[in-house]
């Protein structure tokens, strides 16, 4: 062999292997056991999806940017993992970015990856296939935006990006990366040298001993006091030293929607049957893992009775949360566990349980109010009403505690958190904070995935439209979800009419839809349920096939109130027009 021949032999068996940043994007995220993306495929992030599933991570192909995103958020707030949201550029960015902040305000850790153009191009606005900053976009809309030019940054970009999304107040990030970056190439050994692990991404964080004994002073005298679980509750995880707290201290309780289950709602210190009458009446109140926001009518306002007629105490992870509308006469500022753990240490010794005639009222009024709704609840009627066919899925969610249940819309919404009892933490799912419809069918995708366990999305019928083409999506990974449509021919009501008789009323829909054709057309089962009893049957039924089901249900066109609950946020006119 010449002398040639040996070199060359030499240098190509000397080659070193080479990694490049599709690769080291998916290494960095299962490296901190992250195993599942939601997102849409395209330009430039096609391949990053099939190398992801190839590498064994699950890849959930969603048919629209915000419900996949949607999909992520939730998969945060059930895991405490930020979910990730995977987009192209430019327009599939952009309606992932409404999930993302959506993510942010409910406080659920959410990474959005997206692709985006050549910044150079960007920069000098020379017309790239989708050009748009998309990193000074998002930038406001999260808590953390970063954009990575470099594969050997990759690591640290995915590092600082799950340490922003779950560290102190959870919420989105967003993780900008260049098309030409996913070709970048390296050196293998090199790249896996790059990668970081996070450690103790989201420390604990203790609450100062003098705010522990102020709040515990506060409390001990209280003659009326309350306890407000909020969502941020739920997320903490710390189930038991919650519900040590409420047994212990003997306070009852009110969970806010997606607080529901931290205790049963059946549990005899729960005073959401007598909501109206304990936020009203007592002069103190703890707010654990709650804002207040409007929500809570900010803390003030008839809600809450007479102004200054009660002291709040607050944990929040989020200093700046306290006094955002009334005085927070005590404020405790750390991660709820740490801090509740804290109030039950202090508690040891000498508390006493709040005055019986404070308690004995509250149950008074849950008695008389559960019974006016009793009856409510056994209507039988054809078409159905709200109250008879939630009447029938209380019983569902009663025999099977461990569904998760997935809720929106405006009256469908506003009366099932009042009427199904929950049984167990994280098993509600609905629209938090900013009250947004369409995260129906985003939230019972990745609570299917995550979990494992059967999900029960009841769905106004508007709610619906805005995610609906997702039942393909369920249909295609086959997962255990059963959606019901509550469907009275449109928003709120469907009776609305247009005065000059040219069109439809603006918030009617097609009269008499069959929303279950539309899972049938995907190989899913479909059923048109007209009373309570065929409604329960359809959903048994689905919940024990575990097959991927829609039940359209027939309310009736009349039932229902403009906005729901909340009818009071929307403007009326003042202006009458003459004819």
């Amino acid at each position: 062999m010449s002398a040639l021949a040996q070199r060359i032999d030499v240098d190509v068996s000397a080659e070193p292997e080479l990694t490049d940043g599709f690769h080291l994007v998916i290494d960095a995220l299962k490296l901190n056991d992250i195993h599942t993306i939601y997102g849409v495929p395209g330009i430039p992030i096609t391949d990053l999806g099939r190398l992801a599933q190839a590498a064994g991570m699950r890849v959930i192909s969603f048919r629209h940017e915000q419900h996949a995103g949607n999909a992520a958020a939730i998969a945060g707030f059930l895991t405490k993992k930020p979910g990730i949201c995977l987009t192209v550029s430019a327009p599939g960015f952009l309606n992932g970015l409404t999930a993302l902040a959506n993510a942010t305000t409910n406080c659920f850790p959410m990474i959005l990856i997206s692709g985006s153009s050549e910044r150079e191009i960007v920069d000098l606005q020379q017309g790239d296939y989708e050009e748009m900053d998309q990193l000074a976009i998002a930038k406001p809309l999260c808590k953390a935006a970063f954009r990575v030019l470099h594969a050997a940054d990759i690591g640290i970009a995915v590092a600082r990006a799950i340490r922003a999304a779950v560290s102190g107040r959870p919420g989105g990030v967003y993780l900008d990366l260049p098309a030409k970056l996913f070709s970048q190439v390296m050196e293998a050994e090199a790249g896996a040298k790059s990668l970081v692990k996070v450690i103790d991404a989201a420390p604990a964080q203790l609450p100062a001993p003098s705010a522990i004994k102020r709040a515990l002073d506060v409390l001990k005298s209280a003659k009326r006091p309350l306890i407000v679980l909020g969502k941020g509750a739920a997320y903490a995880q710390a189930d038991d030293e919650v519900r040590a707290l409420v047994e212990t201290s003997g306070i009852p309780y009110v969970p806010m929607s997606m607080a529901k289950g931290l205790l049963p709602d059946t549990h005899p210190q729960s005073a959401g049957a007598a909501r109206s009458l304990v936020l009203k009446e007592a002069d103190v109140v703890l707010l654990v893992g709650a804002r207040l926001n409007w929500l809570l009518s900010h803390g003030k306002g008839k809600t809450w009775g007479a102004p200054g007629s009660k002291k709040f105490i607050q944990i929040d992870i989020e200093p700046k949360e306290m006094d955002s509308n009334v005085e927070i006469v005590a404020p405790i500022v750390g991660d709820i566990g740490s801090c509740v753990s804290a109030l039950l240490d202090g508690m040891k010794g000498d508390w006493q349980a709040p005055p019986t005639s404070w308690t004995d009222a509250i149950s008074a009024k849950k008695e008389e109010n559960l019974g006016k709704m009793a009856s409510k609840l056994r209507k039988n009627s054809t078409p159905m009403d709200f109250h008879g066919a939630l009447g029938a899925l209380k019983t569902i969610i009663a025999e099977r505690p461990d569904a998760i249940l997935v809720n929106e819309g405006a009256n469908t919404l506003d009366l099932a958190r009042g009427i199904i009892d929950m049984y167990q933490p994280r098993k509600r799912l609905d629209v938090g904070t900013w009250g947004i419809m369409g995260i129906g069918m985003g939230f019972a995708i990745a609570a299917a995935v995550e979990t494992g366990k059967p999900v029960l999305a009841v769905e106004g019928d508007s709610a619906f439209g805005f995610s609906g083409m997702e039942v393909e999506t369920i249909c295609r990974y086959n997962l255990p979800v059963c959606i019901v449509v509550f469907n009275n021919n449109g928003i709120y009501r469907g009776t609305d009419t247009d005065p000059t008789g040219r069109d439809p009323g603006t918030t009617v829909f097609v009269r008499d839809s069959r929303y279950d054709k539309m899972m049938e057309a995907f190989g899913g089962v479909g059923v048109n349920a007209t009373t309570p009893d065929e409604l329960s049957q359809a959903v048994n039924a689905a919940m024990d096939s575990g097959r991927p089901t829609l039940i359209n249900a027939v309310i009736d066109p009349q039932a229902g109130t403009e906005s729901g609950n909340i009818g009071s946020l929307n403007p009326q006119s003042a202006v009458k027009k003459k004819k």
